[in-house]
């Protein structure tokens, strides 16, 4: 059994190209003016960098005045900063103050995207530890201005309970604002009912293991009583002074007693608190009667416009200082042909690919990719991470990558979900089946992604809704844990789940819907070779995600 996994690393900072200063564009080509040669792979990946730039002001008529408006920062890579004549710092990440230098103005001049990029540098942290509470005021002000990146970040915070106080009805309902959900939504009525019917079963897990632990501590004080009662008849002296260990290991168990009965009448108070609706709730028993669609309304493709698929594969198998892997060039080689050939995709298969050639597939998507199209994004092979501040960051290894703990040919997931932002495709998933894959988004896998219940996928009224909102998606083997390379007859454990999935499929399937079919055979299947491995499915967080969904539809 073997792991998709470079060995672990430690470090204190996360390094990108530093040149310390502001530049300003000096050659259309977003390099350096050498003399006409061919620009160096460093340059070439440093023009691919999303960048913090600002913008120089437009040259505005008003009547018969003229002005300059100020300059405007946007997120864009390097070489287009530089071929719009703007400025940039090409800085190290580990100082989050330079790229507080291109927002802030803004920001405190009352522009909500600059409050919520603000925001977005204090969670991250940058290479120090996070500020959330200052992430959440900025993104408090952001979110007043009904922006919806400040609403579903602020969401986050509260579901956490990062920065603020843990509050899951109201991140619930910053995420409706977010997505644009009426209250009275069928969609944001089953999430709310799913999300108290959760807790509710939760706290009930709490106060059943309190009343446990209560009667067990109870046992044990009545048979130490009755232990020193027994003593005391027989010696008739005081039973502190006759059996002081007894004596304290009873004071000991009180006050734990007493705890525990604390603890529990809160987490009985908080249970009150979560209502109780008189409405008809599905009985998983009696089978998922709300995931039926009505009969009246027939489901096809042809009454929905989904738009052009596209899909980047990326297998790495054979590297050059690290050990090579067995099955991501067959796993990618059988998804692309399901892909191509039973979905329609437009498929860009890469095989053993170095750090440039991943870097250029994914800056280009940029150029390729129509705001009604889709975007699958599959990467096998090595990963690592390293930690920064609080927080680990993911990276995924091209086959040029060296062992840790040198990065320098490594690509960052922040690369990728930086990219994922940029890129005009309505709807992405991004499918990782590497060591720490699920690294790639620091959301949690919050309130309602989908709605909860299986069979979606076929319900007029959930694709109709999913459709037009874009979606930022992450499908990871193995959350932030290592993942199995083998396991799965010639594919690694997640693989051949999602393989299979894809190939046995004849309808519409969403992606909360293909997770739900792979998640637990690869748990399952990892179990059979003694090891845990659990996929996780989120958002994106910090990508555009609007409560999308992405979806597969057989030709």
């Amino acid at each position: 059994m073997e792991c998709r996994s470079a060995v672990l690393t430690r470090a204190t900072g996360l390094v990108f190209l530093s040149l310390g200063a502001f530049l300003s564009a000096c050659a259309s080509s977003g390099v350096a003016d050498r003399g006409g040669t061919t620009p160096s792979e460093e340059e070439l990946v440093a023009g691919m960098q999303i960048v913090d730039c600002l913008l120089p002001g437009q040259l505005r008529k008003l009547g018969n005045s003229t002005y300059l408006t100020p300059r405007r920062p946007i997120k864009t890579t390097a070489s287009d900063c530089n071929i719009r004549g703007g400025e940039y710092v090409a800085y190290d990440r580990a100082n989050y103050k330079t790229a507080l230098s291109v927002w802030l103005p803004a920001a405190e001049a009352g522009d909500a995207e600059a409050q919520v990029a603000v925001g977005e540098i204090f969670e991250r942290g940058l290479g120090t530890e996070p500020n959330y509470q200052a992430a959440a005021i900025w993104y408090e002000k952001a979110a007043e201005q009904n922006n919806r990146r400040g609403q579903f970040n602020l969401g986050t915070l509260y579901e956490q309970g990062l920065g603020v106080e843990k509050d899951k009805a109201r991140a619930l309902n910053l995420y409706r604002q977010a997505w644009g959900l009426p209250a009275d939504s069928l969609i944001l009525k089953e999430a709310a009912q799913q999300q108290q019917q959760a807790l509710r079963e939760s706290l009930q897990k709490k106060l059943d293991a309190r009343d446990a632990q209560l009667r067990a501590l109870e046992r044990q004080i009545k048979a130490l009583n009755q232990s020193l009662n027994a003593a005391e008849i027989e010696k008739g002296s005081e039973p502190a002074k006759r059996q002081p260990k007894l004596e304290i290991e009873r004071e000991s168990l009180t006050e734990l007693a007493s705890a525990l009965r604390r603890d529990r009448s809160e987490i009985k108070k908080e249970l009150s608190t979560i209502p109780k609706l008189r409405t008809p709730a599905v009985n998983s028993a009696k089978g998922d009667v709300a995931s039926k669609p009505d009969g009246n309304a027939e489901l096809s493709s042809k009454d929905l416009k989904f738009g052009r698929y596209y899909a980047l594969i990326i297998g790495n198998r054979n590297y050059s200082a690290l050990e090579d892997l067995e099955t991501p060039i067959n796993d990618a080689r059988q998804l692309a042909d399901i892909l191509e050939k039973q979905y329609g995709f437009n498929v860009q298969l890469l095989l053993d690919a170095d750090r440039v050639t991943v870097m250029q597939a994914i800056n280009e998507l940029h150029e390729i990719l129509g705001e009604n199209d889709n975007l699958l994004l599959y990467y096998a092979g090595h990963g690592s991470l390293v930690e920064v501040g609080e927080r680990d960051a993911g990276y995924w290894l091209p086959v040029n990558a060296d062992p840790p703990p040198n990065d320098a040919f490594w690509v960052s997931n922040e690369f990728v979900t930086n990219h994922l932002g940029r890129i005009k495709a309505k709807r992405v998933l991004v499918v990782a089946d590497s060591c720490y894959g699920g690294l790639l988004s620091s959301s949690p896998g919050h309130l309602f992604l989908g709605t909860g219940r299986s069979g979606a996928s076929q319900d007029p009224e959930y694709i109709r809704y999913k459709l037009p909102r874009r979606s930022r998606l992450l499908l990871s083997s193995g959350g932030d844990k290592p993942v199995i390379d083998t396991g799965g007859d010639g594919h690694s454990v997640f693989a051949r789940e999602l393989i299979e999935a894809l190939k046995s499929n004849k309808a519409i399937l969403s992606a909360p819907d293909l997770f739900l079919k792979v998640s637990e055979p690869v748990k399952a299947r990892a179990a059979a070779s003694d090891f845990v491995q659990v996929p996780v499915y989120k958002s994106i967080k910090g990508a555009g995600h609007e409560v999308g969904d992405f979806f597969f539809v057989p030709q």
